[in-house]
């Protein structure tokens, strides 16, 4: 099946900055979490399409790369796999157009498959609390991966046994093929270029070198980090092959959404419900911050909807810098399960403003004027 383009994953134009990427980034995350959709069977496939696209389009190298060719110039470097897990690629531009012209023309330019090989790096999507996220925190993460086969030291063979001359190529690891008037080379099918094949493989590995492990790490969270960021564990990834380096593992974050608060950037929001009462006189209410509480002071005649602003507040980003602020938006709660005598009391007080002339609602008033006036250019 086709790849869909990383920009229509995302949501985004193929011109959008690196600030509308992530923020789009951050939602699709938080919608498509598997750990918030259980019983969504897409959900894993989703989230690990949109870690994928953001994976290549946040890298200005990989997004160039794709801009120009597609997922042919990125295939190998951004990320895959299920879960909470998947690996990623080290290939490029030489490896792609080696495959299709390497064998047709000798060969010219490909790796050396007895060279030393990077492992691949990893990636392992990981979701915080808020609070942790804030304040920072470790973490115990267990990350399965390839590392390298302690019985035979990588190598592939059975201990005390030896590999061999390739029978097929001759040690050459190319074959040579007349088709018509043309010679053709080709890697060699049997040792797949290596020149040499494994007479007895490893018992433990079966000949691959590297063996499946799953291992605890301990993740440092730093205080700040938010949805998107990405947290690198030099040589933690994939083993690597023939002797050559480990990758790396990138942990990606994700917060997990609040009961109260909504993060925005180093901002924080929330909505604080006020009763009519209190919205009318005035009044001082808790409201909770990730420290503690503080005093809101609400004047007389609030409107529902009206933001206050407590400066510094917020979230001290990862990257420094002062911490923002929180935003809180205060919402009248109407009064609910009245009594008779609670809801006359209230048309009385709702005549006693009918009758004094004033405009005591002024929303109300000018919204009635505008419906008026509205009417009035109708019927001319």
């Amino acid at each position: 099946m086709a790849k869909r383009d990383y920009y229509e994953i995302l949501g985004v134009d193929r011109n959008a900055d690196a600030r509308e990427i992530k923020k789009a980034y951050r939602r699709l995350a938080q919608k498509y979490h598997p750990d918030r959709n259980p019983d969504d069977d897409n959900a894993a496939e989703n989230f690990r399409e949109v870690s994928d696209a953001y994976e290549v389009l946040s890298d200005d190298e990989k997004r160039a790369a794709y801009d120009q060719f597609g997922h042919a110039g990125v295939d190998g470097q951004g990320g895959g796999g299920g879960g909470g897990f998947g690996g990623a690629g080290a290939g490029g531009f030489s490896d792609i157009f080696g495959d299709v012209f390497g064998d047709i023309f000798g060969g010219g330019g490909r790796r050396n498959p007895n060279a030393p090989q990077r492992g691949a790096d990893l990636r392992y999507n990981l979701e915080v609390d808020l609070e942790d996220a804030v304040a920072g925190t470790t973490v115990d993460i267990r990350v399965p991966r390839l590392v390298e086969c302690e019985r035979c030291s990588g190598d592939g063979a059975e201990p005390g046994t030896n590999k061999k001359g390739c029978p097929t190529c001759h040690g050459m690891g190319q074959v040579r093929m007349q088709q018509g008037f043309f010679a053709v080379q080709q890697t060699c099918p049997t040792c797949h270029g290596r020149g040499e094949v494994v007479e007895s493989p490893c018992r433990k590995c079966h000949g691959e070198g590297r063996v499946q492990e799953t291992r605890t790490l301990s993740v440092k969270i730093p205080a700040g980090v938010d949805t998107g960021d990405r947290i690198r564990l030099n040589s933690e990834g994939e083993a690597g092959v023939n002797g050559g380096p480990a990758g790396d593992l990138y942990v990606q974050v994700a917060i997990k959404s609040h009961p109260i608060f909504e993060r925005d950037g180093r901002d924080l929001h929330c909505e604080v419900p006020i009763s009519f009462v209190d919205a009318t006189l005035g009044g001082e209410l808790e409201v909770p911050t990730l420290e503690g509480r503080v005093k809101l002071r609400i004047p007389a005649e609030t409107q529902t909807g009206k933001l206050f602003r407590l400066r510094g507040k917020g979230v001290k980003p990862v990257r420094g810098g002062s911490p923002g602020d929180l935003i809180c938006k205060v919402v009248l709660e109407t009064p609910v399960n009245l009594t008779e005598e609670q809801q006359q009391l209230l048309r009385q007080f709702q005549e006693s403003l009918d009758g004094t002339g004033t405009k005591h609602s002024p929303r109300k008033s000018s919204w009635f004027d505008g419906v008026k006036k509205f009417f009035e250019d109708m019927r001319s």
